[in-house]
């Protein structure tokens, strides 16, 4: 697998984000970088990000998290921040993002009790990681996200996502961003979401995930997310669901999670105001303290 690594040089000088990055090995001769805050022994909770942000989209929800005394461990997907890059489209399956975050929480940290937090590709993932090994879950939270199976159809706007990801000449992360944000994001956040990026050779990820998201019945990866709906929807544990209320792409999921996932049930769901696709970015420390709340109530 030809595979990149974006210079260390690139994070230089990250705006509000001073965590030092930490590596291990997983499949494929990857490495993957992951951020933590908090005390060591505190409750883990795995903070999962997804197209085309990285671990620095949770650095509000962090400080709020640690403040808390729990454990807050940002994850940089494959194809993502300071994580290994594959430079080939088709190095990037559903499945081994799957397996690549599994053998990243469970084997290299051996973490155990972990509260799973998911938004966008973060949630596909997360949300497979969490019914596939139920044992080492506590709880799960599902902001703006979702898990496709193919049988029913995804909104115009994420086509038009797909499209524009796939099709253009130069693949503008930042802007992505923005577009999914309610606030105007300072210069230096901006190039903090560039960062990663130093070409287009490094932008595989981006590129290839929205050609993941199952989008018809048979797709590869549909199986697998049925399954995953069969033991997220008895499971027990507490799932809280924590949308914004202005998502054009993941907000008919909502209503689908609660009315689906037994977890749910008895527990308050926050609708977070004001706040666009990436509510960390609109409200990060709002969705935080919902977080934490949860965790240390449940």
């Amino acid at each position: 697998m030809d595979v990149l690594r974006t210079p260390e040089e690139r994070f230089a000088g990250l705006p509000g984000f001073p965590y030092e990055p930490r590596y291990a090995d997983v499949p494929d001769g990857l490495r993957m970088a992951y951020v933590e805050a908090g005390p060591a022994d505190g409750e883990p909770v795995v903070l999962l990000h997804g197209e085309p942000t990285w671990s620095f989209l949770y650095r509000h929800v962090m400080r709020e998290l640690a403040a808390a005394g729990l454990r807050a461990i940002a994850v940089d997907l494959v194809g993502f921040g300071r994580s290994d890059k594959p430079a080939d489209l088709a190095a990037h399956t559903y499945a081994r993002h799957v397996e690549w975050t599994r053998a990243l929480l469970f084997d290299a940290l051996g973490l155990s009790g972990v509260t799973v937090v998911g938004q966008d590709w973060g949630g596909l993932i997360g949300l497979r990681v969490a019914a596939e090994h139920p044992d080492r879950v506590a709880r799960i939270v599902a902001a703006n996200t979702g898990l496709p199976t193919g049988d029913i159809p995804l909104p115009e706007v994420w086509h038009q996502f797909k499209a524009t990801v796939l099709k253009a000449p130069v693949l503008d992360v930042p802007r992505l961003v923005q577009s999914g944000c309610r606030t105007r994001l300072a210069e230096d956040v901006r190039a903090a979401y560039d960062a990663p990026f130093p070409g287009e050779a490094y932008k595989t990820g981006p590129r290839a995930m929205p050609g993941l998201v199952p989008i018809t019945p048979d797709d590869p990866a549909a199986p697998a997310n049925r399954a995953a709906w069969q033991v997220l929807t008895t499971l027990d544990r507490p799932f809280l669901v924590a949308f914004s209320d202005g998502d054009p792409i993941t907000g008919g999921m909502a209503p689908i999670l609660l009315k689906s996932i037994s977890g749910t049930s008895g527990l308050r769901h926050p609708v977070i105001e004001g706040a666009g696709h990436f509510l960390q970015e609109d409200a990060g420390p709002e969705l935080g303290r919902h977080i934490a709340a949860f965790v240390t109530s449940t």
